[in-house]
Order: C-alpha cells, then structure tokens, then sequence
C-alpha cells in the first residue's frame, strides 16, 4: 500500500534533507545563530515538500 507513490529521486531528495537538517543542527549547537535558522528553514519549508510532491515526468 503505497499511499505517497515516491520513487528513488524523491527517496534521494528526503536523504538530502536529512543530511542538510543534521548540519544544520550541527551548526546550531556552534552557537552559529545566523546559518542554522536558515539552512533549516530551507529543509523544512521548501525541500521536504518539494521532495514529497514531486513526479518524475513520464518518458514517452
């Protein structure tokens, strides 16, 4: 049952994110209080979204 019908670019997206999220929290806990905000702003309001909406166009 699959409900969200991702593929392996959406799956390669999501493990950018994650990657992003864990620097950005990496640069927070520096006490880098002008990066981190906007580097995970950017994961969750823009990639995570476009990684989960995204479709691949059909090759025809």
């Amino acid at each position: 049952m699959d409900k969200l019908n991702l593929g392996k670019v959406n799956f390669l997206i999501l493990i950018i994110a994650a990657v992003l999220l864990v620097v950005g929290y990496f640069i927070m806990a520096m006490n880098d209080i002008v990066i981190s905000p906007l580097i995970l702003s950017l994961v969750y309001a823009v990639i995570i979204p476009f990684a989960l909406l995204y479709k691949p166009k059909d090759k025809e």
